[in-house]
């Protein structure tokens, strides 16, 4: 894994009260995704406030696979636990099976709606629910003579 050291953030940290956590996040995504690009995986607006994250997973089985939702990231593991049949010899294994953690940063009121694996793809709904106290509202305005 390659970390950032050449970016120094430290006049951000000092003129600014309360964003380190973002800039933490930013530095940590920018690392992250250079590290790996296993398992591929998709991003597909539904809706107005509906997102899938379609992951590849071909090869993992039932409990192979973990999708949790924790401090406002989505995190999907992948760990084959199945053991291979010794009868078996592969003359060309193509289908990867590695191990793999995922973890996606979510915007806040974002919910994990449910999670889908099927043809080798799991698909994670997401939803965006603003609360209703959150919403804009109009006020009425009344007139008096």
């Amino acid at each position: 894994m390659t970390k950032i050291t050449t970016l120094d953030l430290s006049p951000f940290y000092r003129a600014s009260i309360g964003v380190d956590r973002l800039f933490d996040r930013i530095v940590n995504q920018i690392d992250t995704a250079a590290s790996t690009n296993y398992p591929p995986y998709n991003i597909v607006k539904t809706g107005e406030n509906t997102i899938e994250i379609q992951v590849a997973v071909a090869g993992f089985s039932q409990g192979d696979l973990e999708v949790n939702f924790q401090d406002g990231q989505l995190i999907i593991t992948g760990e084959k636990k199945t053991v291979p049949n010794p009868d078996h010899v592969y003359q060309h294994q193509g289908i990867s099976a590695r191990k793999f953690v995922r973890i996606w940063p979510l915007v806040e009121y974002m919910e994990v709606v449910d999670a889908i694996a099927r043809d080798g793809i799991l698909t994670v709904r997401l939803e965006h629910r603003l609360p209703e106290a959150m919403k804009p509202k109009a006020i009425a305005i009344t007139y008096q003579s």
